[in-house]
């Protein structure tokens, strides 16, 4: 099956090597993909003669693959890799990956994806706006976030933020809150203010608690 032609296939990168028991089987995966018309263009190295540019993408154990902007570590499938390839085409696919980084304890990587390019913030706030997101998963989001909070990505992530803040859940009006004054921005007062009289009693203990440590902050 090819895909959509409105839909511009991702370009892919694989990293295997030599004595590697699981490379031949995600080789001819990815290879059916760039033959059925999912993947646009794949380069393949070898890890043992490639030494610099495997250094260059931090590759550490193969089989090594990215698919668009998602890197993966490990078996997959055909299937399963057809699966990343349908996500790259949109944040609930931002999301999975997220979510899949924040199980497997990769904080840093997640941190990582997320600062090299912020547009992939939709993912998180798809996790973050989701009333369904597991409390384990929310956890790690709160982690990650922290993580970002001093950084120039927590600038870009304030607008969701605040839009989150007017959300039906009161848990997640009150992880927005939360995570608007970790932010340290004197811009989001209004916002905490406006929460201080919210309906829920832990979101506006949250909001006061925020107020405090902004004007802490910002003296």
């Amino acid at each position: 099956m090819s895909t959509d032609p409105q839909t511009q296939a991702p370009d892919a990168l694989l990293f295997v090597a030599s004595q590697c028991p699981h490379c031949p089987t995600v080789l001819r995966a990815m290879a059916e993909l760039v033959k059925s018309g999912r993947i646009r263009q794949l380069q393949v190295f070898n890890i043992e003669q490639a030494t610099e540019e495997a250094a260059r993408h931090g590759v550490r154990s193969v089989p090594w693959i990215r698919i668009g902007p998602f890197e993966l570590t490990g078996l997959y499938s055909e299937q399963e890799l057809t699966q990343w390839v349908e996500r790259t085409a949109s944040p609930r696919g931002q999301a999975d990956y997220l979510m899949e980084l924040i199980t497997h304890s990769q904080l840093d990587e997640a941190a990582d994806f997320l600062r090299r390019n912020p547009l992939h913030r939709q993912g998180l706030v798809e996790l973050l706006g989701d009333p369904a997101t597991e409390l384990s998963v929310r956890i790690g989001v709160s982690a990650l976030v922290e993580e970002l909070a001093s950084t120039d990505f927590m600038a870009t992530l304030l607008p969701d933020l605040i839009r989150l803040t007017h959300h039906e859940d009161a848990r997640i009006r009150g992880d927005a809150a939360h995570y608007l004054a970790l932010s340290g921005d004197s811009t989001v007062l209004p916002e905490l203010q406006r929460l201080v009289t919210d309906p829920d009693a832990e979101v506006r203990e949250i909001a006061s608690e925020g107020l405090a440590s902004l004007a802490d902050t910002n003296g």
